[in-house]
């Protein structure tokens, strides 16, 4: 009976410690819900009419994100609201849609309205989103009823010039009520189903077929092959699109029918290989698709064997010979994608020799030979080259990582070096190691620092290549930003690829082809002789070279006028200081009366110089032009209209191309070196004024490198000026782009292919 009592005692309490179990369970189930906020909280949502936008806003709760894609929008005027424009969104791996845009804190939506005649519209927005502890809303519709009766209504003219651009937004709008976007993309194969078969003896026909919800950029084919060669291929004209990736480009959809004529034929048996990506509408891009298809060519008539062609998914864009035009920068980017590597780090060690010989490259001189010269005692040959090679190597692995990083972000690490004050501090560095130069001082560490280094190395040689490097790092970022066509097509590869290594060792590998003139005068420097006043007259001169970085530092910041006066200083000033008024002894040496001769000569060059200050202003090169006419003649130049955003753009290019005009857009800023050679020698050429007279002219002025700018830059994937961009009714003709420098003639052989 006992037994029995403790039994059921026993029993009762486990049965109470469970039921406490499962009560404790469901409130911290019921806690978690509770934890989770409305869904009219979590995605605060409002819809505004604003000028002649609807804005769509979201006011996001920490800990909860919403999905870009999910975003649907539909009205009952769907003809009068343009094309959505939604902001960037961040790429999350969701665990249900893989990888997928959403937005945290805040999401603006706009959508232009179009003239019309309703006074009010009704918007239907779905949308969805999650909380970060794993819990999805389901898909939220609002409704709201908008009045756009204030939108002030265009003229006559210009709503008949957007008829054609209202029909084709209506057409679309019908089609996407007909054929609503699906909810997941489709395979690659079958988003862009491929095939090629040969249709005779010395012709191939490629095709794809687009699902309806899919499209292929026009300018992201690349054609290959193996045992023939491709004879003039006709690319059918693609559709235009502002896409939000790359700005307006052409796409393609449906059916695409490719005939590829072929020549040099050099056996039966051939290999096509065909490359190009796309995009779903819901928003997700596809990577470059790689196809390879064996094909034997038929025989008077036979028909074609073909075998199966090999996917191949890569994650870039590899060309041999394209199919359309590509600008050189393009060209050094599809290098890249070549399987010899040892070709293309040869290629680039040759781009880098080529670029040695611009002014990115010039300054450098002085600043490494004024380094060498400068050291105390005698430097030898080995000691010179060891220094060339430290600068060098710290100038190419700042040029690697700079480029490296501009890839991924878009954005030159150099253009943050050129503000005022880091030029200002840089160029005053260079007038202490100038006065240095001409003895007033010597420069070194405190004792107590070099007692350190002398820890180190007895003879200080740490303590001077640690100083060497970080010239060479100071000067790769401050003194030679440039964009050049390798630097530019580099940094596309390293964006489009995200291949680190190779963009990154071919950019090193042009750096040191940029550094190796630099490592022979180096060496060469030290075999001046180093005892006698020639070793000091040698050093006044590298003296005079390193004011002349200075001013030449300061030009992107100071004024012409007072830029020309640092210049008239320094060619006046400087023959003076360095003896040349000074009567020469009794038996001066040939040398000695040379040196003479250059130095009046100089000093001659700054008095013309100082007559510029005189008059305001005018172009060193031609001291003496203007002189002898009555007046001045005044300066030819291109007649540039400025423009700031991406909407000042589109605003001018929509008129351009109503006058059937071709825009010419350059970017410029003040610390661009090439972009003022290009101002002094192309855009003032008459031949070039001339040719740009019926036609439009821009510049973007990107010095301040503000968010402005950056858009702009970004919108045609341009680093850094200059670049020259043409437009022709309305779209850029990317093979005609420039980047870098380039002269009047070959600037007018890109404007007339633009044509």
């Amino acid at each position: 009976m006992t037994y029995n009592k403790l039994s059921n005692t026993w029993e009762r309490l486990v049965k109470r410690f469970l039921l406490s179990l499962l009560l404790l369970s469901f409130s911290a189930f019921a806690q978690a819900e509770n934890d989770l906020l409305p869904a009219d909280e979590a995605f605060a949502f409002k819809a505004k009419v604003v000028n002649d936008e609807v804005l769509l806003t979201w006011d996001i709760a920490q800990g909860y994100y919403l999905y870009k894609e999910k975003i649907k929008i539909s009205s009952d005027f769907s003809t009068q609201l343009g094309i959505a424009k939604f902001p960037k969104a961040k790429i999350k791996n969701d665990e249900f849609f893989g990888k997928i845009g959403v937005y945290r804190n805040n999401a603006v939506v706009a959508i232009p309205v179009l003239e019309g005649d309703a006074r009010s519209i009704l918007l239907t927005v779905t949308y969805q989103g999650c909380a970060d502890l794993g819990v999805c809303y389901p898909p939220i519709t609002k409704s709201v009823a908008l009045d756009i009766s204030s939108i002030h209504k265009p003229s006559i003219v210009d709503s008949a010039l957007d008829i054609f651009s209202k029909a084709k937004i209506g057409v679309q709008s019908v089609v996407d009520k007909v054929s609503p976007i699906s909810d997941e993309p489709l395979p690659a194969d079958e988003a862009f189903a491929f095939s090629i078969e040969a249709i005779d003896a010395n012709t191939l026909m490629a095709t794809w077929q687009i699902h309806p919800e899919y499209y292929l950029y026009n300018d992201k084919f690349f054609f290959d092959i193996k045992g023939a060669e491709f004879g003039d291929i006709v690319f059918p004209k693609g559709k235009e699109k502002d896409d939000p990736l790359f700005g307006k480009v052409q796409i393609h959809k449906g059916q695409l029918n490719v005939e590829i004529p072929l020549k040099n034929i050099q056996s039966q048996q051939i290999t096509y290989i065909a490359k190009y990506q796309g995009c779903w509408l819901g928003g997700i891009c596809y990577p470059p698709l790689e196809k390879t298809t064996n094909i034997v060519l038929p025989i008077q008539g036979a028909e074609a064997t073909v075998v199966e062609p090999v996917a191949v998914v890569v994650n870039n864009t590899p060309t041999n010979t394209p199919t359309i035009e590509l600008n050189e920068t393009d060209k050094i980017a599809a290098l890249l994608q070549q399987d010899n590597i040892l070709l293309v780090l040869a290629s680039f060690f040759g781009f880098g020799l080529l670029l040695s010989l611009t002014p990115c490259v010039f300054p450098m001189i002085p600043i490494l030979s004024g380094i060498i010269v400068g050291q105390k005692g005698e430097v030898t040959t080995r000691k010179a080259l060891i220094m060339s090679i430290v600068f060098v190597l710290a100038m190419s692995v700042t040029y690697s990582i700079a480029g490296v990083l501009a890839g991924y972000f878009g954005e030159n690490l150099q253009v943050l070096f050129q503000t005022p004050w880091i030029l200002v501090v840089f160029a005053l560095i260079f007038v202490a190691l100038a006065f240095s130069m001409f003895g007033y001082y010597e420069i070194q560490l405190p004792a107590s620092i070099q007692g350190k280094i002398a820890k180190i190395s007895n003879k200080q040689e740490g303590g001077h290549l640690i100083g060497v490097a970080i010239m060479g790092f100071l000067s790769a970022l401050i003194v030679g930003p440039c964009v050049a066509p390798p630097l530019a097509g580099a940094l596309i590869y390293i964006g489009q690829t995200g291949d680190a290594v190779l963009g990154g060792l071919s950019l090193f590998v042009m750096s040191l082809g940029m550094g190796a003139p630099l490592l022979a005068i180096g060496a060469g420097v030290s075999k001046l002789p180093k005892a006698g006043s020639w070793m000091d007259n040698v050093k006044y001169v590298f003296g005079i070279l390193m004011l002349a970085v200075a001013i030449w530092l300061l030009d992107r910041i100071i004024s012409p006028v007072v830029s020309l006066a640092l210049w008239a200083t320094l060619f006046s000033f400087s023959p003076i200081a360095m003896g040349v008024l000074n009567s020469l002894t009794n038996t001066p040496t040939p040398w000695q009366r040379i040196f003479k001769a250059i130095g009046l000569l100089v000093l001659a060059y700054g008095i013309l110089l100082w007559g510029l200050v005189a008059r305001g202003g005018g172009d060193m090169l031609a001291p003496l032009s203007g002189y002898g006419t009555s007046t001045q003649s005044e300066q030819v130049h291109v007649r540039f209209e400025k423009i700031k955003s991406n909407s000042d753009l589109d605003r001018i290019l929509l008129k351009a191309k109503t006058n059937n005009q071709i825009v010419m857009l350059d970017f410029y800023a003040d610390w661009c070196i090439s972009c003022k050679e290009l101002e002094r020698f192309v855009f003032s050429n008459t031949k070039v004024v001339d040719a740009m007279k019926n036609h439009v002219a821009l510049q973007a002025d990107v010095t301040a490198n503000d968010a402005t700018d950056k858009a702009l830059m970004a919108r045609f994937n341009i680093i850094g000026p200059p670049a020259i961009l043409f437009f022709n009714n309305g779209v850029e003709k990317r093979a005609q782009r420039i980047v870098g420098e380039i002269n009047a003639q070959g600037y007018l052989e890109h404007f007339n292919k633009a044509k």
